[in-house]
């Protein structure tokens, strides 16, 4: 159960919830809050309304708004670290590695919750903790894809995280394109198109030890 899910079960006041539950609640009710309205143009009031919570319970559980924001992003940042992970090491054929990586990226954007808006199109980049975060999930994603371009081609560190960071901000954009255009091409479509590009670009550099056709 998400927590936007566990936000909608337990959303009427007066619950008692053990505390791990009562956080997710909490988040999940942010998140909504923060998809719709952005950080700033959002309340600690709305927040707590949309829980079904007195604000002083909010507080119990986040000092502040940032912190909430903060929460989230850690949260959804690592979710699409993993996903890019698990994609990699979903198979060893490296065209559908390509494919199983571009088909995380859309998931991520698809996901009803929209926390993607959170990480790649937040209002508060200018916030040094905002900032951070956002980096790492692209900079570890793009580490991710970076040690197997470097294992599978011999390309040195640095050559295989530029090829790396290319493959997945076109992934991150495209997907994001693609949502904002309302999905006008079905989404494995969306992913095959995306993957032939990706994969005609990457397959130039052969596998280490051999020679290119």
């Amino acid at each position: 159960m998400t927590a936007i899910e566990q936000t909608e079960a337990a959303r009427p006041r007066g619950t008692r919830l053990p505390r791990r539950a009562r956080r997710n609640q909490l988040l999940g009710a942010a998140q909504e809050v923060f998809v719709a309205q952005g950080y700033h143009a959002a309340a600690m009031d709305d927040i707590a309304e949309r829980a079904g919570v007195s604000k002083p319970v909010l507080y119990q559980h986040f000092p502040g708004k940032l912190d909430l924001y903060l929460a989230l992003l850690d949260q959804h940042c690592e979710s699409l670290i993993q996903a890019v992970r698990g994609a990699l090491a979903s198979t060893t054929d490296n065209k559908q590695r390509v494919r199983a990586t571009m088909d995380a990226y859309f998931a991520y954007v698809e996901d009803d919750g929209g926390a993607f808006r959170l990480v790649f199109e937040s209002d508060l980049t200018n916030e040094p903790a905002v900032r951070e975060r956002v980096d790492k999930v692209t900079v570890e994603c793009a580490e991710a894809i970076c040690d197997v371009i470097a294992e599978d081609t011999g390309l040195s560190r640095a050559e295989s995280m530029l090829l790396a960071s290319g493959l997945g901000g076109l992934a991150q954009v495209v997907a994001r394109s693609w949502l904002h255009s309302d999905r006008s091409v079905p989404r494995e479509e969306a992913v095959q198109l995306l993957t032939s590009l990706a994969w005609r670009g990457i397959a130039g550099f052969p596998l280490h030890g051999t020679e290119p056709h």
